[in-house]
């Protein structure tokens, strides 16, 4: 454990952050000064595909590790934030019709929150990861000025997830299900070329945000189509599959067709940028994902596509901010962290 460097010990009170993930899950402790105490991923196995009982101990063998390495007495942990991928409801049961990581007949409906806090027994406050992300990337990049401002986060992956976060706090909804920012069908003049197919997304919609930004709207869409532009291109010779996982490294040498695709991407969320600006006026527009991940000429580039294909009215362009999400591998247990200081400081 000695290259984690930066570990501290908690000089108060404390909430613990666990983001679980496909394979592992991440932890991390914020003391009740918004101090966090490890500065890297502490990481162990999710164990998600072994099944619910696997990974509710997987959960909490993450909260008992970080307390050991942060020398965190865990009497001096007031809660836990978790966060884990969607679909699933406010309260954190799993989407009756499984997902992308929980799709096992026993992770349907399956209450992973209340399973947590009965197994370690201290309050768990649920959060999907791409909102927990958004929140990170809210507190990261605000600090004071949190509580009193508003920003949207799109965090690009295999899918696209999203956040909305009005005064310092993301907005659920009813059902759990408000920022599903991917879902939202999106204007296409100006962006399909005019022989180019409407793209079809797995939610069953045509032309939402996740058909075109997305490495699956990638792999089902835009890349066929572009391959047959760029006939005798290296990636032709690829499965699908692989080729789209490969697109970003021909983007970061500014290669035609990659450009193309990721262009695309960018009208996309800048178009979502657009709607949203219509029903929240954020401060800040964030981006996140393996965009972000790339190198700093590309993630700029694509940053300053995705700014210019957003149309702000002129008021809003002398305020609103674009910025990538921060520490991005350990932004949504950062944010699930911050759900939970909320929380007991609410209380």
């Amino acid at each position: 454990m000695d290259h984690f460097e930066a570990v501290r010990t908690p000089a108060s009170w404390v909430v613990v952050g666990l983001d679980n993930g496909g394979t592992c899950n991440n932890a991390t402790v914020l003391d009740a000064t918004g101090r966090y105490l490890v500065d890297r991923l502490v990481e162990n196995p999710s164990l998600v595909t072994e099944g619910p009982e696997a990974a509710v101990e997987q959960l909490a063998e993450a909260f008992t590790n970080i307390l050991a390495l942060t020398s965190t007495p865990p009497t001096l942990v007031r809660a836990v934030g978790l966060d884990t991928p969607g679909p699933a409801s406010a309260d954190g049961v799993i989407s009756s019709k499984g997902s992308t990581n929980f799709n096992q007949a026993s992770w349907h409906g399956f209450d992973i929150r209340g399973a947590l806090e009965a197994r370690i027994g201290l309050p768990v406050v649920y959060n999907n990861d791409a909102n927990a992300a958004a929140l990170y990337a809210h507190h990261r990049h605000f600090g004071d000025r949190a509580l009193v401002t508003g920003s949207i986060s799109a965090i690009v992956g295999t899918g696209l997830g999203g956040g909305v976060v009005a005064d310092g706090r993301v907005i659920s909804g009813v059902a759990g299900m408000a920022g599903e920012l991917g879902h939202v069908q999106i204007p296409l003049h100006d962006l399909l070329e005019p022989d180019q197919p409407v793209p079809a997304c797995n939610c069953g919609f045509t032309g939402d945000v996740e058909s075109i930004a997305s490495l699956t709207g990638i792999k089902n869409n835009l890349l066929p189509y572009w391959l047959s532009k760029f006939p005798t291109h290296p990636l032709a010779a690829a499965p699908i599959e692989k080729a789209a996982k490969l697109l970003r490294g021909y983007g970061e040498k500014e290669d035609p067709l990659a450009l193309a695709v990721f262009g695309q991407q960018a009208k996309a969320i800048g178009k979502l940028f657009t709607i949203a600006a219509n029903f929240t006026d954020p401060h800040a527009y964030f981006l996140g994902g393996g965009v972000v991940e790339a190198t700093a000429g590309f993630r700029e580039w694509f940053l300053a596509a995705v700014r210019e294909n957003t149309d702000l009215r002129r008021e809003q362009l002398a305020v609103a901010e674009f910025a990538l999400v921060a520490d991005l591998d350990m932004a949504g247990a950062r944010g699930a962290a911050v759900a939970a200081l909320d929380t007991v400081k609410s209380t």
